[in-house]
């Protein structure tokens, strides 16, 4: 593989593209929204709050074309209803950003099956079933991409991600698995893995994050990273470089200077 060739094809012209945002009401999925009717992208904009999403399509950019399409990602026949309304209104879709997610502080003696099922289905089976959703249509029409929103605790074991954690992490492995099987049919497939980033969710920790951005950075950072056709857009890299290195280390280090890091 030549190292100088994308691994997708770069999205640069956002004029005329659909693009459909689930998990779009708030934080990096509400500045995507803004940020890509700006460029001219035509958005559908999914969650489970219509009036939020109405508030944000508002906030869009003027004269763009922005779709309010309520869902619940914890059901798939929800992607299934609004993938068939959106293919009726746009005819295909060109990229489908899974943004949705959840994040509850967890240490391991906090665990409950409850709360195991809270986050997975959500953060992972939610982001699955939105993948079986729109891959046999873009397989038909020939062209597409698929952005997944995992998350640098995803690269190893991080005090209070006891759930979190492990449902990026499964997002991360099924990435690469989508890459290998989709890449070579024509299809996109990024892989999205912010830092900590200032958001209702993020708002939870009690702990100092290091190299925090807003939600409009992260937009930006990750509309980049399309332009460049990137398979792993990791951002801020003054941060996320960090994590990859730690995962090059022994564990018996790894562990002792994770703990000193979070003070946990």
């Amino acid at each position: 593989m030549n190292p100088f060739v994308p691994l997708n094809p770069p999205i640069r012209d956002w004029r005329g593209l659909r693009v459909w945002l689930v998990g779009a009401s708030t934080g990096i999925g509400a500045a995507l929204a803004r940020r890509l009717s700006a460029h001219g992208a035509r958005v559908a904009l999914s969650a489970r709050g219509r009036d939020r999403l109405e508030t944000l399509a508002a906030e869009c950019a003027d004269g763009a074309e922005v779709i309010v399409v309520p869902m619940d990602v914890t059901c798939a026949d929800d992607f299934v209803r609004t993938r068939d309304h959106l293919l009726a209104q746009w005819g295909a879709i060109d990229l489908v950003v899974l943004n949705a997610g959840t994040y509850q502080p967890l240490r391991a003696w906090e665990l409950t099956p409850q709360r195991i099922r809270d986050t997975l289905d959500v953060n992972l089976l939610g982001v699955m079933d939105g993948v079986a959703a729109v891959v046999p249509t873009m397989l038909e029409h020939g062209h597409g991409a698929i952005a997944i929103v995992a998350s640098v605790a995803g690269y190893g074991g991080l005090p209070n991600a006891v759930t979190y954690g492990p449902s990026k992490a499964a997002l991360i492995n099924f990435a690469e698995t989508l890459y290998l099987d989709l890449a070579p049919r024509g299809l996109g497939v990024h892989l999205i893995c912010p830092g900590f980033v200032a958001t209702p969710l993020t708002a939870q920790n009690e702990f100092h994050m290091p190299a925090l951005i807003s939600a409009e950075k992260a937009a930006e950072y990750m509309v980049s990273g399309l332009a460049r056709g990137a398979f792993e857009i990791h951002f801020p890299r003054r941060f996320t470089r960090i994590l990859k290195l730690l995962q090059c280390m022994p564990r018996r280090l790894y562990f002792p200077l994770i703990g000193r890091a979070t003070g946990l």
